[in-house]
């Protein structure tokens, strides 16, 4: 029997357990795989004994409609950039993938899938460079990987954060505050970009267009000169101002990545200072937007994302990626996966088409 390892790396997503099944139900009709799972990204490989889990059909009963990973997943065990203490306790970062590709060899897979967003699929790049079977699957709320069309859990994440606008609407408008809602978005701001159009919000701020303080004050007053009485403003954890910096605290020991939030804190107290008298109040919906329930939307994805990435592994189409394009489900190499990040243009359509319906980014 030939031998798969699915991973799941990085940040949960909903849609995770939808792909995981859909690579079993699919390996299943060829009767010579055995499909497993690493726990927590590849850490359950480095384990000694290794946490690697059997993924049979009784545990991939029913998951698809689930949220999270049963296999568990870590964004502080990057093979690029392991954290190793020092003899000083220091924590220093080296690059595993070399130790990583061979121990997965010595465990007799005989490929990998390899399921996670842009930091997820360079490891697979450089685990493909040092001669492992493997192949991507995208994954990421924040929809910021350009080689494909859409990732999964992008449409369940803005779904939350719209769900939670309709009901700050009311109050807003019962209160007559401005009322902030940080979403997600460390470079892209697609979650606060679907989110403000489809929730009505009348201002939008992402990182692609740092926000001049002066223009959201003249559109926070225009509403109350109408008598209109009320503000909503949706926010990307990593916009900023043009003469600001985005808000960011260390992270966790044995990670690389700051931790962005409390950006909306900051917003209140720039408008504020620049002479908003109406009550301000702000929400965060953090994790909110990585957890529960997938939409209809990303189960169909996520399971045919996994249908696809078996069917790369069983006709050798190693160093390449899911993608989601024109409606159609192709395979396209890593490298070229990885080579440019999805950001939103300040020139396209959907930020043409969200002016026009009159919000505004403060630029």
């Amino acid at each position: 029997m030939k031998k798969l390892l699915i991973a799941t790396g990085g940040g949960d997503c909903p849609g995770l357990n939808a792909v995981i099944r859909g690579i079993c139900k699919r390996a299943k009709k060829e009767k010579d795989w055995e499909v497993y799972g690493s726990r927590e990204a590849f850490n359950g490989v480095y384990s000694d004994p290794p946490e690697i889990i059997k993924l049979t059909k009784k545990k991939i009963a029913g998951i698809h409609v689930k949220g999270g990973t049963i296999l568990k997943t870590t964004n502080k065990a990057d093979p690029l950039h392991f954290p190793v203490k020092d003899e000083n306790g220091n924590v220093k970062f080296v690059d595993r993938t070399n130790v990583l590709a061979d121990r997965i060899k010595e465990l007799g897979f005989d490929a990998v899938i390899n399921i996670g967003g842009d930091g997820s699929q360079k490891i697979s790049q450089a685990l493909f460079k040092h001669g492992l079977n493997i192949v991507g699957v995208p994954k990421t709320i924040d929809n910021d990987l350009s080689a494909t069309d859409m990732t999964f859990g992008f449409q369940t994440a803005v779904q939350i954060a719209s769900d939670s606008l309709d009901k700050l609407v009311t109050t807003a408008e019962s209160h007559h505050r401005v009322m902030i809602m940080e979403v997600m978005g460390r470079d892209a701001g697609w979650i606060a970009l679907h989110t403000a159009i489809s929730g009505g919000a009348e201002i939008c701020l992402i990182p692609e267009i740092p926000y001049d303080i002066k223009k959201l004050v003249e559109k926070i007053q225009s509403r109350y000169d109408k008598g209109r009485g009320f503000v909503i403003i949706v926010i990307a954890e990593g916009a900023k101002a043009k003469e600001g910096t985005i808000v960011s605290h260390a992270g966790d020991e044995g990670s690389r990545h700051v931790r962005l939030g409390g950006v909306a804190y900051q917003l209140t107290q720039q408008l504020k200072d620049a002479g908003i008298t109406a009550e301000i109040r702000e929400t965060v919906l953090g994790h909110v937007q990585r957890g529960g329930t997938p939409s209809a939307f990303d189960r169909v994805l996520a399971s045919l994302f996994g249908v696809k990435a078996f069917e790369m592994v069983a006709n050798g189409e190693f160093g390449k990626m899911v993608s989601f394009k024109n409606n159609d489900f192709i395979a396209v190499p890593l490298e070229e996966a990885t080579k440019d990040y999805n950001f939103v243009k300040k020139d396209s359509f959907i930020v043409k088409g969200a002016k026009d319906l009159g919000i505004t980014f403060g630029d």
